[in-house]
């Protein structure tokens, strides 16, 4: 495989020391020699945009694009309930390939991808201004192609794409048709969802890990975009932009394969698609969501199957709080006594509690008291630990004590 900076040489773009020398404006690539594209009128002027269709079979790596599955979760995960009731062909896909990666005024999006359902074949649009003169005209047809949508679904783009083009809109002196779009940001869903199995959520990791798709040698890296715009200003060279347009619509199509995927995970958890630690995130998110019996089965289910230890753990502690939430304390005990049989000291202090405030066995609340704190007292067990719960664990066995001498 080449280099970066050898495939950047063979796209015209200077490198190096080399950027010190003059550029050669001799071979000049317009846009419109590289990529098949075309240029279409607003009211504000021209632009250029590229499109492509993937038809209703196009599978991106594992996923296909198209989705068949109900929104009802990810709907209540974003906390509007409207989105459920959203057609596909009314979510807008939408990545931006900017001036700068910091945001802030001075910043611009030269390129807007968006991509969205036109019965079911997916069609994206990339909107590119050839000079910031045609700035106004990008933002209007945009917002012409966002105007069937009732939904925008981006990766990190409540923090930054969106932001961005507001002030954009704003500056052009127009109503951005943003505000107009709810939001999912599927940045925050895929952190809740892989955060137990994958170091990295990005979306390039994101691809190869849960698509299962890797992008060519045409990809060109994010930080290094914002220059090769500069160049193509500064020489007219549009070549290195081909890779630019790459990265951009590959970002764009795994959005929509990646909010696929994400929908089948939440609608259907037993999907064998997932593993057991996916399993277990889906469960923490129903029971943030209250869905306690849905989340207490994917619980069971997901220890059952097996998991990391710590996961294990932590899924067995969560699933008999669900029970106590319940009062289903035939059902939490064991699993309490099972976790206390490996030293667990939240499994200690939930029997005490349980056996002194619910069956009202204090000597049995004494006994368990007494082994949580034997567990802090041990060699090795944190000492920040043992500060937060030596006060809480000693006075609840002088008054446990005190019950048994009253009586």
């Amino acid at each position: 495989m080449s280099s970066l900076s050898d495939r950047l040489k063979l796209l015209g773009v200077k490198v190096g020391a080399q950027q010190l020398a003059p550029p050669a404006r001799a071979d000049v690539y317009p846009i419109e020699a590289v990529l098949k594209g075309e240029r279409i009128q607003t009211p504000a002027g021209e632009t250029f945009v590229v499109e492509k269709d993937y038809a209703p079979d196009y599978r991106h790596g594992a996923v296909s694009l198209l989705c068949e599955a109900p929104v009802n979760i990810l709907s209540h995960w974003a906390g509007d309930e409207n989105i459920q009731s959203f057609e596909r062909s009314e979510f807008a896909f939408l990545d931006t390939e900017t001036s700068g990666l910091a945001g802030g005024t001075g910043t611009y999006a030269f390129l807007v991808g968006v991509g969205r359902f036109v019965g079911q074949v997916f069609h994206l649009a990339q909107f590119f201004m050839r000079d910031p003169t045609e700035e106004p005209a990008l933002l209007l047809a945009l917002e012409s192609f966002l105007a069937p949508c009732k939904a925008l679904v981006t990766f990190n783009g409540k923090s930054f794409d969106a932001p961005l083009l507001n002030t954009r809109f704003k500056m052009a002196g127009w109503q951005s048709p943003l505000y107009d779009l709810r939001q999912i940001d599927l940045l925050h869903i895929s952190r809740r969802l892989w955060r137990d199995q994958l170091a990295s959520r990005t979306l390039g990791n994101l691809e190869v890990q849960i698509l299962q798709i890797a992008r060519s040698e045409e990809e060109v890296p994010g930080w290094l975009i914002p220059q090769l715009y500069f160049d193509y200003l500064r020489t007219g060279d549009a070549r290195a932009m081909k890779s630019v347009f790459y990265h951009n619509a590959m970002d764009v199509v795994s959005m929509a394969a990646l909010f696929n995927r994400i929908t089948i995970d939440l609608e259907d958890p037993y999907s064998p698609l997932l593993e057991s630690v996916e399993r277990a995130a889906v469960a923490r998110l129903y029971e943030d969501l209250g869905k306690f019996d849905e989340a207490a089965q994917l619980y069971e289910a997901s220890l059952n199957e097996g998991l990391p230890e710590d996961l294990f753990w932590d899924s067995l502690h969560r699933l008999a709080l669900l029970h106590k939430r319940r009062s289903h304390y035939h059902m939490a005990v064991p699993l309490w006594e099972k976790a206390a049989r490996h030293q667990r000291l939240e499994a200690f202090i939930e029997l005490a509690k349980a056996y002194e405030h619910i069956f009202k066995e204090i000597d049995q609340a004494i006994h368990w008291t007494r082994q949580a704190l034997q567990i802090i007292e041990q060699p090795g067990f944190p000492a920040i630990d043992r500060r937060m719960w030596q006060p809480d664990l000693e006075r609840r066995l002088e008054r446990l004590i005190s019950k048994v001498n009253d009586n």
